[in-house]
């Protein structure tokens, strides 16, 4: 596909900032910070629309709390202004990537979400054997942003919102080192930059194959090449065990 360009005045119109303005308080009227904006909402719109028109944006300091859903968390907050420009962002680069994105992507979609994904994965239970479960550790935490930047890049070539997208992803969370990573990255990455991909851990659930084939163990040897996997135990499919 093409690389879209002259996103930026789409992006920095004041529809636009209203629209995500919008959306940021939605279902958040009531907060603090969020009434003192909408108080003065078009003043702060404005107030916005020439930052980012003169290039003067820059992302506040993320604000970090503990949560338990259902386990102990750590999750990171940005000032209510930025998240109105996150929404002004996301609003004019969802449609350069929806048709990207694989069909059977269900977070944060229209149309997709998590009722779609319960139906996609009891029909996918029927239809297989075998279940290769991955999770990505420390997702934001751990993720490369030259890459991230990288992969924008090749879908996106309006340069005012590339850099935006860059101070927001600069801004955000200091990133951890990488705990385990493929070591054969040494070879790649040059030693002014952070080593490591991501590590995934993964459980392979066996159902009642008698004589597997398309084993999920065959499709993980295909990944571990290029990341480092951390195997867990092979697990039985109670719902299958009484064929």
């Amino acid at each position: 596909m093409k690389r879209v360009g002259g996103l930026w005045p789409q992006l920095v119109s004041r529809e636009n900032l209203f629209e995500a303005a919008k959306r940021a308080a939605a279902g958040k009227r009531k907060r603090g910070e969020v009434a003192r904006f909408w108080l003065n909402l078009e003043q702060e719109v404005l107030q916005l629309e020439r930052e980012l028109v003169s290039g003067a944006y820059q992302p506040g300091r993320y604000r970090s709390f503990w949560i338990e859903d259902p386990k102990r968390r750590l999750i990171s907050a940005a000032p209510f202004r930025d998240r109105v420009v996150h929404h002004a962002l996301t609003q004019v680069l969802e449609p350069v990537f929806e048709v990207r994105f694989h069909p059977h992507a269900y977070a944060s979609r229209k149309g997709k979400g998590v009722h779609a994904a319960i139906r996609h994965a009891e029909g996918a239970a029927r239809k297989y054997e075998y279940v290769l479960k991955c999770d990505i550790r420390k997702y934001f935490a751990s993720m490369d942003h030259e890459i991230l930047m990288a992969l924008l890049g090749r879908s996106v070539k309006c340069k005012p919102t590339l850099e935006l997208a860059r101070r927001i992803v600069a801004g955000s969370n200091e990133q951890e080192e990488s705990i385990a990573y493929f070591e054969g990255d040494l070879l790649w990455t040059p030693y002014e930059r952070r080593h490591g991909l991501p590590r995934l851990r993964y459980e392979t659930m066996y159902n009642c194959a008698q004589k597997p084939q398309g084993n999920a163990e065959s499709i993980w040897r295909k990944y571990e090449a290029g990341v480092r996997f951390q195997q867990g135990p092979a697990r039985g499919c109670s719902k299958c065990s009484d064929r």
